[in-house]
């Protein structure tokens, strides 16, 4: 069992019988009721022991089932922990466990639970309390510069269920590494609910660029709750991919620059198909001097979906700045984007926010372009799709952007 003192642990869950019907604020509302616990699924030694159907659901969310570009690797299938491991070139520069043994072995991360996102947020956040399922922790210990991925991956196997996951990602002082997070579910999971509660701590000099990539179904909920906190000089990159077919996400992470020259970015890769509601943004909170933020979002809109990407900058210090990027494209007649950009100067005067929000078709005349020098209609389209999903802006490296050019590139030809 967890080691939370219980004087805290009453407290959070008075707090979150409080929170157990608030609805949240942006997003459709979800009866969390008629979603069912799943059973336990046993330990495996190895990723290829995965069953087939798993490990491609696995793999199609960035996750490497060989492991040899990895430094190590945590999944959880349902709300049973089946395999965490370290490369042994990498023990001792991290640790990676679940978020259950982790506060067992360390009392002191109670300081750090629902610290970065509140456990009153709304009745995802108060579930995820209430029935905790898990998740990982992973920490970079102090000047260790990880130079493979780490990676952590999400499943459901089993229909209309739901999943409860609370992670801490603990980034000490002068650390670095790449996390990729990939969630997923079996090819006869239809519905179900998945609640992500992700804390992200950088220290001073610290750099985690973190990657989710989401591939659900038709009938799937999403609602991850995610908040950061930056100090001096600490870089947090968050990354989030969505290329697959969703019944509803809603997710608003955000960064607190608590430190001197402290950054966060927040990237998004949305496409939406079929009848996807997708309610994604961020918000970054400027309190360090020199403090600096960007968001960047770019969203196509297929089929009858509809996006909303939201951006807000929130400038507390005279001397910090940052910018805001939200870009969409309508494939449909049918689909709708919303972006919403929201920059608030609070007794920060001198602080720079700036935001560029542009939604419309693709230019007939790129696509007549393309076709003079040989392309069909249909590929002159994919070529610009896939130019406007920007994958640099991810800072990954070249095999990932490669293998997400390659997801965009499929998702683009299922789509037409």
């Amino acid at each position: 069992m967890s080691i939370i003192s219980p004087s805290r642990k009453e407290e959070l869950r008075k707090l979150a019988e409080l929170a157990r019907y608030k609805v949240a604020t942006y997003g459709e509302d979800i009866d969390i009721s008629v979603f069912e616990e799943a059973e336990e699924v046993k330990e495996i030694d190895e990723l290829s022991k995965l069953p087939p159907e798993i490990q491609d659901a696995a793999i199609s969310s960035g996750i490497d089932i060989t492991e040899k570009e990895r430094a190590g690797s945590f999944v959880q299938v349902d709300h049973s922990v089946i395999y965490q491991k370290i490369q042994s070139a990498y023990r001792g520069q991290i640790e990676i466990m679940s978020i259950t043994d982790a506060l067992e072995k360390y009392p002191e991360l109670e300081e750090y639970w629902w610290k970065a996102v509140r456990v009153d947020q709304d009745k995802y956040t108060a579930h995820a309390e209430l029935y905790p399922m898990h998740g990982y922790f992973i920490r970079v210990l102090p000047g260790q510069k990880v130079d493979r991925a780490i990676q952590a991956c999400l499943l459901l196997q089993e229909n209309a269920r739901t999943q409860n996951v609370h992670n801490i990602i603990m980034m000490e002082e002068g650390s670095s590494a790449q996390i990729i997070t990939g969630c997923s579910i079996a090819p006869k999971v239809n519905e179900g609910l998945h609640i992500g509660i992700s804390e992200f701590y950088i220290k001073k000099n610290a750099k985690l660029v973190f990657t989710m990539i989401h591939n659900w179904a038709d009938g799937f909920h999403v609602r991850p709750r995610s908040g950061a906190i930056v100090e001096s000089n600490g870089i947090f990159i968050n990354n989030y991919i969505l290329l697959k077919p969703v019944k509803s996400i809603q997710s608003f992470p955000t960064a607190i620059l608590e430190g001197e020259n402290s950054k966060a970015m927040f990237n998004s890769l949305l496409y939406g198909l079929k009848d996807s509601k997708i309610d994604v943004g961020s918000r970054i909170i400027l309190r360090g001097k020199n403090s600096s933020g960007e968001a960047i979002s770019r969203a196509i809109v297929a089929d009858s979906s509809q996006i909303y990407a939201r951006g807000t900058l929130i400038a507390q210090n005279d001397e910090s700045k940052a910018h805001l990027d939200c870009r969409g494209i309508l494939f449909s007649n049918d689909g709708i984007m919303y972006a919403i950009p929201e920059l608030l100067a609070d007794r920060a005067p001198n602080s720079i926010l700036s935001h560029e929000a542009a939604i419309g078709p693709i230019a007939e005349e790129e696509i007549e372009y393309l076709m003079t020098r040989g392309l069909s209609k249909e590929e002159a389209v994919s070529l610009i799709t896939q130019g406007f999903m920007d994958v640099e802006i991810l800072g990954l490296p070249k095999h990932l952007e490669d293998y997400i050019r390659r997801m965009i590139e499929l998702t683009q030809k299922e789509s037409m």
